[in-house]
Order: C-alpha cells, then sequence, then structure tokens
C-alpha cells in the first residue's frame, strides 16, 4: 500500500486498506481479490493490496512467500504505484499476523532479525522492505514513520521527498531520501545496486532513523512487510523467502 508519491491516492488507500479481509491459514493459493490475504508458517500475513488500480492483479502464494502471475494495470511513473503486494509480520490495518508481538516499544527490543529473498523480472517497479514506527501502539490506520529500504529500483521513479545524502546502515551503502506523503513521514535508504537476498538486523534501520531524530525509544515498532510496488509489468516478481523475529 506504499507509493513514492502517494498523496494524491492516500484517499483510497486508506478506504481501501480497511476493509482487507483474510483468508484461509494455508500455502500455494492464488490470490486475485483486490485486498485479498492469507497466511503463510502460521505465523506471517501475505497480502495482495492492489489498492492503487482497479486492473487485475493475482498472486500465488507459496509456503515461504508468493510472486505475482498477473499485472494488467499501468501507472505513470510520476505517480502512485499500483499496489503493494508483500508479506508482513506484525500489524497492517486492524490485521495482526497470528501469534504477533507486534507492536513493542523499541526501547524494550533486544533484537529485530529478518531474513529476505527476492526474484526480479523486467517491469518498472521498486523491491520495497517498509518497516512502521508510531508513537502509540497503532494497529489500525497510519503509522507516522515508514521506513523503506529500496533493495531494487527499476525505471524512472524515485522515493518520497529528496536525497539528503548517504549513509551506512548494516554493512552497506545506501542513498537516503526524506520526505512526506502528506500522512506520515517517510525514509528510504535506496540501494545502489540490486539487492537479491540479504539477512540483516532491523535494528541497524531503526536506530539509524532514531539516531536522525525521526523517533524516540518510547515509539512503537507495529510491523515488517516486504514486497514490490509495481508501476508497469512485473509478472514473475517475488518473495521466494521471508522471514522476521522481533525479540524483547
Amino acid at each position: 500500500m506504499r507509493s513514492t508519491t502517494r498523496a494524491v491516492a492516500l484517499a483510497g488507500l486508506l478506504v481501501a486498506s480497511a476493509i482487507t479481509v483474510t483468508g484461509p491459514a494455508q500455502a500455494d493459493v492464488s490470490i486475485c481479490d483486490q485486498y485479498g490475504t492469507t497466511t503463510v508458517q502460521g505465523r506471517y500475513v501475505v497480502q495482495n493490496n492492489r489498492w492503487g488500480s482497479s486492473a487485475t492483479q493475482c498472486i500465488n502464494v507459496t509456503s515461504t512467500g508468493f510472486r505475482i502471475t498477473q499485472q494488467a494495470g499501468s501507472a505513470p511513473t510520476n505517480g502512485a504505484p499500483l499496489s503493494y503486494p508483500s508479506v508482513y509480520l506484525g500489524c497492517h490495518y486492524g490485521n495482526c499476523s497470528p501469534g504477533s508481538n507486534l507492536p513493542m516499544q523499541v526501547s524494550r527490543i533486544r533484537s529485530a532479525s529478518s531474513s529476505i529473498t527476492y526474484r526480479y523480472t523486467g517491469g518498472t517497479y521498486n523491491a520495497s522492505y517498509d518497516i512502521w514506527l508510531d508513537p502509540t501502539p497503532k494497529t489500525n490506520g497510519v503509522n507516522q514513520v515508514e521506513i523503506m529500504i529500496w533493495f531494487n529500483r527499476q525505471g524512472s521513479i524515485q522515493p518520497i521527498g529528496s536525497q539528503v545524502g548517504t549513509g551506512t546502515v548494516g554493512g552497506r551503502t545506501w542513498q537516503v531520501w526524506r520526505g512526506s506523503n502528506g500522512a506520515n513521514n517517510v525514509i528510504s535508504y535506496v540501494a545502489p545496486s540490486p539487492i537479491n537476498s540479504w539477512s540483516f538486523s532491523v535494528l541497524d534501520f531503526v536506530n539509524d532513523v532514531r539516531n536522525r531524530g525521526m523517533i524516540t525509544t518510547s515509539w512503537y515498532l507495529t510491523s515488517i512487510q516486504a514486497g514490490f510496488e509495481p508501476w508497469n509489468g512485473g509478472v514473475g516478481l517475488g518473495v521466494d523467502n521471508f522471514s522476521a523475529s522481533v525479540g524483547g
């Protein structure tokens, strides 16, 4: 549901995200419903989340992730993307993953590890890993700060706001962008070249954002999400493997 130019489509996002439905807790299923979801591994939610388009989008859900199997939409690259098909741990507009211990106050978090393997193909899209934070333990609606990690960027798209420099997080160098979509602040870390697979500490990014003065340790981590924002094409894009764990 994230967009690099979300202000235009934000009203539709809020209404649409509120009506997400949960499907059966199984894998190897196809989801074409606009906001259809299912669970995998008994701990993560996979969502089709076609919030920015009325065109058909379908995903095939596996036991460890998903793949886009149909994408009929197209959007101008200076506007919002079509969707945010993704897998997540935590809470997204009132739909919390099974057994989740999120939201959790940052001061209580002792570890937050994650591993992701992406599958890339042609099209205009970003591979976006989202970390959401809020000053309250919010499980519904928009959080105040969104961290976007761009593992891959294809086409003439860019993050919200403007580039404020570069930074090293998790042993990697990133372009750092900051801005607002009118509803929440966004900080984006853009990889200079595609990253296919990575195991890392989510806390490294949370702490970098805290050091930049955007949050404090009294804030809450509400969800960890990984997926794609497609503008054009994207059939074959997939998250082959996703895992995340937060310990307090």
